[in-house]
């Protein structure tokens, strides 16, 4: 019976890393499609024919919801790990929320883009200015399904101190995704 449980325990931990390996190359690769994009924009700027732009004040906003969002949801992978789910359940669905914000705050930005004459066409600033901003859109909208499983999860009481992986991989996902958009906004204000 001993050995029945030794073995589920280690046929949980595999699983575990297995899951954590699999999230860590797919940001892997998300991290070499954003390096080889701002690494054109670099290259296709030089080359002429750039119309400057603004970042929009919504763009600003953006980057302190999704900062606020990190910080929601480590608090409530803590209140996981203490077996606070009540806690831990008001906090996801917080994160959630603000990557809602987030998402709701970059259309506000694209239309002010689109005031400032900054298109998807037309110049390759504003192209890449799009792309860029469109594919973090992209990513973090799995991010917010990834929230929805994990919200919903919760509420069916999955989680405890014992069981945080879903809690776990969402957050390293959610992280990731900050610092990503906060690479792309230092990006597009220092080199527009």
């Amino acid at each position: 019976m001993e050995s029945l449980s030794l073995q589920e325990e280690n046929l949980a931990e595999r699983n575990s890393a297995s899951k954590k390996l699999l999230l860590w190359v797919g940001i892997g690769s998300m991290v070499m499609l954003f390096a080889g994009l701002t690494s054109a924009y670099i290259v296709r700027k030089m080359e002429g024919e750039w119309k400057p732009f603004n970042l929009p004040l919504a763009f600003y906003f953006s980057t302190a919801i999704i900062i606020l969002s990190s910080v929601t949801i480590n608090m409530a992978l803590s209140y996981a790990r203490k077996d606070k789910l009540v806690q831990s359940k008001q906090f996801l669905f917080l994160t959630f929320l603000l990557g809602c914000g987030f998402v709701f705050s970059q259309v506000m930005g694209w239309g002010a883009l689109v005031g400032q004459g900054i298109y998807l066409v037309g110049n390759p600033s504003g192209s890449f200015l799009f792309v860029l901003t469109g594919l973090h859109i992209v990513h973090l909208v799995g991010g917010i399904i990834a929230l929805i499983v994990v919200n919903i999860r919760a509420v069916m009481n999955k989680y405890n101190s014992q069981n945080t992986l879903g809690i776990e991989l969402s957050a390293s996902y959610w992280h990731f995704l900050d610092l990503l958009w906060i690479y792309l906004f230092l990006f597009l204000f220092f080199i527009h």
